[in-house]
């Protein structure tokens, strides 16, 4: 959400110290500080507000594996009947190049291409509605726009229609950076792609913060669509 002004102002590395309650280097020896060491937040996951709401470090993206792999225990575990062959893909290096994307989709060459994502809460100080619409708790969202792709627009439909039909609560929403489905909609001769997030407070810090009434909702909308997508419907969004 920064402007590029905004971004270069940066604290440089000069003015940057982690203050450990030494008052000498010799006291840092002593407790066993050497160069090099390397410097984590201590973040652990957390639930608050009567365990509705989860806080915890690096949300983007391991929520949305979480999402993946509950939608994947849903359909096996309640044996839901479907026509498809799902595949799940924890991709690594998205946010240096959408990389791992990039060669997951060139192995399994799918027909449809569903992004578990973040997406950004704005309903924090500082944030208007026109820079992040979708808020917490109020259901996941529909990425309708990103810094790489914009969606295939009857896919689009198709997800709003089956959120409708189900009574899952849906967010429309546009992000300014991008997602793996960037690589995804473009691989070999195209596919068909959405991008799913579940909207995060404070995301690329230590501290995010999220519903799990969202994280609920995605997973129900994934197994809703999985049971859907059949080969009429799947042609469908790619008409010419």
């Amino acid at each position: 959400l920064l402007s590029p002004e905004e971004r270069k102002k940066v604290v440089e590395r000069k003015d940057m110290y982690i203050d450990i309650g030494v008052t000498s280097k010799e006291e840092a020896i002593e407790a066993g500080v050497k160069i090099g060491d390397p410097v984590v937040p201590l973040s652990p996951f957390s639930l608050i507000r009567g365990g509705k709401v989860a806080m915890g470090k690096a949300f983007d993206d391991r929520i949305g594996a979480f999402v993946m792999m509950e939608a994947l225990r849903r359909l096996k575990e309640d044996r839901i009947k479907h026509p498809n062959t799902v595949y799940g893909a924890a991709t690594v290096q998205e946010e240096v190049g959408l990389r791992g994307a990039q060669t997951v989709a060139h192995l399994v060459n799918p027909d449809v291409g569903i992004v578990l994502e973040i997406d950004i809460a704005g309903d924090v100080p500082g944030i208007k509605p026109s820079e992040a619409p979708t808020k917490m708790g109020k259901g996941p969202s529909l990425i309708t726009y990103d810094r790489s792709m914009i969606p295939n627009q009857y896919l689009k439909e198709f997800v709003i229609k089956v959120a409708e039909e189900t009574g899952i609560p849906l967010q429309l929403s546009h992000i300014r950076g991008g997602t793996d489905a960037g690589r995804i909609h473009i691989s070999r001769t195209g596919c068909p792609s959405v991008v799913i997030g579940v909207p995060t407070r404070h995301i690329h810090s230590h501290v995010g913060i999220l519903s799990l009434e969202d994280v609920e909702n995605a997973s129900k909308l994934v197994v809703e669509l999985v049971k859907r997508l059949d080969e009429k419907t799947v042609k469908s969004f790619m008409p010419l």
